[in-house]
C-alpha cells in the first residue's frame, strides 16, 4: 500500500508504476483504493463508476477495470457537498461535515473490505493507495481508506513524500510520529519523490530520515519532465497551458468550476501542431480556433458561472460571428442546447436555464444515472471509435434541422451537430479516437494524425516501471512481501 504525507505526492502514479513492475514479473496484479474524491471518473464495462486513477492503474496492470478497485467514490457538487457513489452506483448527496459526523462509516468501510477480499482471491498482488495524508488525526477514525483498511488487510505500507514541496524532514517524521504503534509495525519504509538534481545530494538526508524515524527509505525518484500518465485530479491543470500561441492550432477548453473528465483532451493535447489550454478569460477565449464546453458534475450551477462572466456570449460569437469551431461534450453538450431542465432538482432548486442555443436539443436531468462504455461510428466515416458515457440527463432532439453525431447502431444516434464546426456529445473519450481528432483539425491545413494513444500510454507506463526499477529498492520490497507471505 502507498500512502502520503499529503495529497497530489504522487501515490496514484507510483501506484501504477508498481502495477507495471508486478505485471512485467509475471504476477497477476490490481489496484485498489477503497475511498477516491474525484471528479475525473470512468465507467467499467459492467457499467459502473469507479475512480479515473483506478481505471488508469488497470491499465498499467492490463487488466479491464473494475468496481471492486474503488468501492466507493466522492464526487463533490459543489463545495459543500458530494455524491457518494457506493459500488458504481451514487446513493445519495451528502456535505462533508455528514459524511464525517455521522458516524466511523461501518457499512463504507464493509463494502470496501468485501471488495478488497474479492480482489484478492483473483489477483495477487493488490496494489492499493491511501489518500491525502495518513495522520489526519480528527478525521482518522472515520479513514475508511488509509491505515484502517492496511491494518485490516495486512499489508505493506510505504510512506510517499513530496520532496518538491520543502519540508519534507518535518513531514515524513510527523506522519509516523502521530502513528498508533500497530500502524508503525505495517509501515516498511518511505519513498522520496520528486527530487529535483542529482539524488546522491540525499544520501544523508536518507541516513537522517532513518535514525529519526527508525524506517528505511527505499527510494528517492526525481522530478520527471519526459512522462506521461494520466493524472486524477484538476490540480494539476494549475501547471497547464492557459493561453493562446502564434503558429498552432489553438483549443481553448473553458475551464469550468466543477469540470470533469479533463483527460478527456489529452489526446488531442499531445498532437505537435495544436495548443490545447484551459482558459476563462474572454480575451484568450477570443483567440481559440477551438472552443470545448467539457463536462461538468453540476451542469447548471457551470452554465449559470458562464452567464454572469459573459462567457456564454463569447462562445456563440466565436460560432456565429467569427466562424470558430464549439464542441460540447456531456455536460457541455448539455449546455449547448435550447434548454436544461431539472424536474427532479436533480442538480439544483431551478426548474430549468436557458441553453446556448447552438444545438437542437433540450436535456432533462433524470434520477437514474448512466453508466456505460460504447462503441461508434463517427460522423460518415467507417472506422469504429470507443468511449464511455457517465451523466444523469438525456438529451432529446427539439427541431426538425437535428442531425447526430454518432452512429451507436443501426437504430439509433447520438450527439447533436449543427454542422462541422458545432457539435456535442456523451461520449467521454471521444477525442482519444484518430479519426475524430483528425475532423476536428481537417480545416487548419494539418495532415491526419495516426497517434496510437494506446500504445503511447503502454510504453510510458513501461518507462515508468524503468524509473522504478532504477530507483526504488525493489529487493527490499519483494523481500517484505516474502516475509509477510511466510508469516501468513
Amino acid at each position: 500500500m502507498f500512502v502520503g504525507t499529503g495529497s497530489d505526492a504522487g501515490k496514484s502514479i507510483i501506484n501504477a508504476g508498481f502495477c507495471r513492475v508486478f505485471k512485467q514479473d509475471g504476477y497477476n496484479p490490481a489496484p485498489f483504493k477503497a475511498q477516491n474524491m474525484s471528479l475525473n471518473s470512468y465507467a467499467t464495462p459492467e457499467g459502473l463508476e469507479i475512480g479515473r486513477a483506478q481505471a488508469v492503474q488497470a491499465e498499467a496492470c492490463q487488466i479491464e477495470p473494475s468496481v471492486n478497485m474503488n468501492p466507493v467514490l466522492l464526487k463533490p457538487t459543489g463545495e459543500l457537498k458530494s455524491q457518494i457513489v457506493l459500488m458504481g452506483k451514487p446513493v445519495g448527496d451528502q456535505s462533508a461535515y455528514e459524511y464525517f459526523q455521522e458516524n466511523d462509516r461501518a457499512e463504507l468501510f464493509e463494502a470496501a473490505v468485501k471488495s478488497f477480499n474479492e480482489l484478492s482471491e483473483e489477483f495477487n498482488p493488490v496494489v492499493m493507495e491511501g489518500a491525502g495524508s495518513i495522520s489526519e488525526l480528527n478525521l482518522k477514525k472515520r479513514d475508511i481508506t488509509n491505515m484502517r483498511i492496511a491494518l485490516k488487510t495486512g499489508a505493506d505500507v510505504y510512506l510517499i513524500a513530496d520532496i518538491d514541496k520543502g519540508g519534507v524532514f518535518g513531514s515524513v517524521y510527523g506522519t509516523i510520529a502521530l502513528l498508533e504503534p500497530e500502524e508503525k509495525k505495517h509501515l516498511k519504509g518511505v519513498i522520496i519523490n520528486k527530487f529535483r538534481g542529482d539524488a546522491r545530494l540525499f544520501e544523508e538526508g536518507k541516513q537522517i530520515l532513518k535514525e529519526i524515524t527508525g524506517k528505511p527509505v527505499v527510494g528517492v525518484l526525481p522530478f520527471f519532465n519526459d512522462l506521461y500518465i494520466e493524472e486524477e485530479d484538476s490540480v494539476s491543470l494549475i501547471n497547464k497551458s492557459n493561453r493562446a500561441v502564434h503558429g498552432k492550432v489553438n483549443v481553448a477548453v473553458i475551464k469550468l468550476n466543477q469540470l470533469s473528465n479533463f483527460t478527456d483532451f489529452n489526446a488531442l493535447s499531445m498532437h505537435p501542431d495544436v495548443n490545447l489550454y484551459y482558459t476563462l478569460e474572454k480575451h484568450e477565449l477570443e483567440s481559440a480556433d477551438v472552443i470545448i464546453i467539457p463536462g461538468s458534475k453540476n451542469t447548471i450551477s457551470d452554465l449559470n458561472h458562464l452567464y454572469e462572466l459573459g462567457i456564454t456570449d463569447v462562445i456563440k460569437d466565436a460560432y456565429y460571428k467569427h466562424n470558430r469551431k464549439v464542441i460540447g461534450i456531456c455536460g457541455g453538450y448539455q449546455m449547448m442546447g435550447l434548454s436544461i431542465k431539472d424536474p427532479h432538482q436533480v442538480e439544483s432548486t431551478v426548474p430549468e436555464v436557458k441553453g446556448l442555443g447552438l444545438l437542437p436539443v433540450e436535456t432533462i436531468l433524470e434520477q437514474t444515472k448512466v453508466t456505460e462504455q460504447g462503441s461508434f461510428y463517427f460522423r460518415e466515416l467507417e472506422e469504429l471509435c470507443s468511449g464511455y458515457e457517465i451523466h444523469m440527463g438525456k438529451t432529446i432532439p427539439a427541431g426538425d434541422e437535428y442531425l447526430p453525431v454518432n452512429r451507436v447502431s443501426t437504430a439509433e444516434n447520438e450527439g447533436c451537430r449543427k454542422d462541422d464546426k458545432c457539435w456535442g456529445s456523451y461520449f467521454h473519450g471521444i477525442l482519444d479516437n484518430p479519426v475524430v481528432i483528425n475532423q476536428v483539425l481537417k480545416d487548419y491545413g494539418i495532415s491526419h494524425t495516426n497517434f496510437n494513444y494506446h500504445q503511447f500510454k503502454e510504453d510510458n507506463y513501461n518507462k515508468l516501471a524503468g524509473y522504478i526499477r532504477e530507483y526504488i529498492d525493489l529487493n527490499f520490497i519483494y523481500s517484505q512481501l516474502e516475509n509477510a507471505a511466510t508469516d501468513s
